[in-house]
């Protein structure tokens, strides 16, 4: 994404901009260039390279597939997911849940809505890692509501402080659950950037109103305030 000229250095995807795909059992929408989407000013930013907005039919999901070299962190927002993966690996994915699987020099994964009924929504998110060759490796760690709720809690690092899965990759994700009203403050260092993303509800990004599926791009540090709007779920990654 291209930098904004703006003195608030921030430029903002709007939920309507993004690409999508249906693909009858999988409803997706592309913030980045992904799959049969394509679009050279929306590649990435910094490290960050995929958010696929997700929504999966009953009992269907993503095949075993295979990945290198990339650092996927899945986050449910409704349903469950169910993952199976080559490194041995099964679990169930539920909301509030962080999946981080590093893909390295290969790895083989499927994912599924197991459910009969309902569809599961989820978030897809890779990141470049700061090499090529890691072993793969998984990690999958719950944060509850009370530790979300009004403020922005760690969630994935490249050291794990703080209970946080790990990545390998100088960036920092959080994620808040804000209720009208409740603010969220977040410094953001000089030199470093942010993309913060709206997954539900609405909520203002100093002083701009971001609805679910918008994003923003800031590109100078400075100040961060986050104001709940309509109730919402919103991630912020802090990126080198």
């Amino acid at each position: 994404m291209n930098n904004s000229s703006s003195t608030q250095a921030m430029q903002i995807r709007r939920s309507s901009e993004r690409g999508y795909a249906d693909h009858g059992w999988l409803q997706s929408f592309h913030t980045f260039s992904f799959a049969d989407y394509q679009d050279p000013d929306h590649m990435g930013f910094r490290a960050l390279r995929v958010i696929n907005d997700d929504y999966v039919a009953p009992g269907r999901g993503f095949g075993t597939h295979g990945h290198q070299n990339m650092e996927i962190v899945t986050y449910v927002l409704e349903g469950e997911l169910e993952h199976k993966d080559s490194m041995g690996n099964g679990s169930t994915i539920r909301p509030g849940e962080v999946q981080r699987m590093s893909a390295g020099t290969g790895v083989y994964h499927s994912e599924i809505n197991a459910s009969k009924s309902g569809v599961t929504h989820l978030l897809q998110i890779w990141i470049l890692p700061d090499r090529r060759g890691y072993t793969p490796s998984y990690e999958q760690k719950a944060f509850s509501e009370e530790e979300r709720r009004g403020k922005l809690r760690l969630v994935a690092s490249q050291d794990g402080r703080d209970g946080s899965v790990t990545v390998h990759q100088d960036v920092s994700l959080f994620v808040g659950l804000l209720g009208q009203g409740q603010e969220a403050r977040y410094e953001l260092a000089q030199g470093r950037n942010a993309w913060v993303h709206v997954a539900r509800g609405s909520v203002e990004l100093n002083g701009t109103l971001l609805e679910a599926g918008d994003a923003a791009a800031i590109t100078a540090g400075g100040a961060l305030r986050l104001v709940g709007k309509d109730p919402g779920e919103v991630l912020l990654f802090d990126l080198a």
